[in-house]
């Protein structure tokens, strides 16, 4: 009977021992399969009491059972302990986790060439002290034209084939010059802003044309500012645009309604020198126009034309984006072909 006390101290010892060694619940099974299982080792252990004496049985047999119960305790509380641990260490991964680690196979995108050329005009006309300035598409009939010098019944309406929404005198902007006008309103003295926005046109779409585009249009506002200054600042920034030091650009008269006097803006071909299919040959490339902000427009955004004064140009963005980057079709912009978007 020395030899059962001694199989129950050995056996106890080894149940401690691989207990306190596991390293998680799934091996806690693997325990008590060992000591529980059909060829167990308590298994066996308890199975010796059917070969012992009546009086033996008396004195073992509670002993005995009172070993395989503490046995079974011990291994339980060790899974429920492990369980827990387990858990908390999954909640702290959660929320440990990092977003941003690597992982193979990664398919990384890229931004939208109009994102990017986007970016690359801001920067520019920050670095040159402008601010960016916003505006809604859905506009009112009275910042859209009347505003900019344009009444009702005024020719140069016709000049903008409009969206027009069933709400009386509300359309989509068919240009972004509104923001300009909600700046003027808003804005302290002196503006120096440029405002990229998409607009709209009933027109038909093919190669280079579309019912919406993107125009990027700019204003300065303070005393004593004249075309010069307009010159100055289309120029640099053309310069840095196409990376050209010595683009030149030259001036023409032009007419629009919200500037007096009105000119048009071309700088010399940045891709030839004698001619080619994107200047017809002629060195020139039109780029944009502008001029000194009229009267009236001012007068309208609560500015007094005695004494301040202001220039104002615009710039179709998709043409300019087309033209930097040689696409020839505005639809590519929204085609979604990765075979084009790739390319950027």
């Amino acid at each position: 009977m020395a030899n059962i006390s001694n199989q129950v101290e050995e056996i106890q010892v080894k149940l401690k021992i691989e207990l306190n060694n596991c390293p998680n619940s799934n091996e806690v099974e693997q325990i008590k399969i060992k000591f529980f299982g059909k060829k167990g080792l308590i298994t066996d252990l308890m199975a010796q009491l059917k070969n012992f004496s009546l009086d033996e049985k008396k004195e073992f047999g509670p002993k005995l059972n009172e070993f395989k119960k503490y046995s079974e305790e011990l291994i339980n509380s060790k899974k429920e302990n492990l369980i827990k641990q387990e858990a908390a260490a999954k909640i702290l991964k959660m929320q440990n986790f990092d977003v941003t680690s690597y992982t193979t196979n990664q398919l990384i995108g890229h931004k939208h060439p109009y994102s990017q050329f986007i970016e690359e005009i801001e920067n520019i006309f920050m670095s040159m002290g402008f601010d960016l300035f916003d505006g809604p598409e859905v506009e009112s009939d009275f910042f859209n034209f009347t505003a900019l010098n344009i009444p009702e019944n005024h020719p140069a309406r016709d000049m903008y084939d409009t969206f027009w929404l069933n709400k009386k005198n509300t359309l989509l902007r068919t240009h972004t010059s509104p923001i300009q006008i909600r700046a003027m309103q808003n804005k302290q003295l002196p503006i120096a802003g440029i405002a990229i926005g998409r607009t709209f046109r009933h027109e038909a779409v093919d190669a280079s044309h579309d019912e919406m585009f993107m125009q990027c249009e700019g204003m300065v506002i303070d005393k004593n500012i004249n075309l010069s200054h307009l010159f100055a600042t289309a120029k640099k920034f053309l310069q840095i645009m196409f990376d050209k030091k010595d683009l030149d650009i030259r001036i023409r008269p032009g007419f629009f309604p919200f500037v007096e006097p009105g000119v048009e803006i071309d700088m010399r071909c940045p891709f030839c020198k004698n001619g080619c299919s994107v200047c017809k040959q002629s060195t020139w490339v039109e780029v944009f126009p502008g001029g000194l902000i009229h009267p009236n427009v001012l007068n309208h955004g609560g500015i007094n034309p005695e004494k301040y004064s202001g220039f104002a140009f615009g710039f179709g963005l998709t043409r300019l984006a087309m033209l930097k980057y040689g696409i020839n079709d505005i639809r590519h912009f929204y085609s979604g072909k990765l075979k084009f978007l790739e390319q950027f």
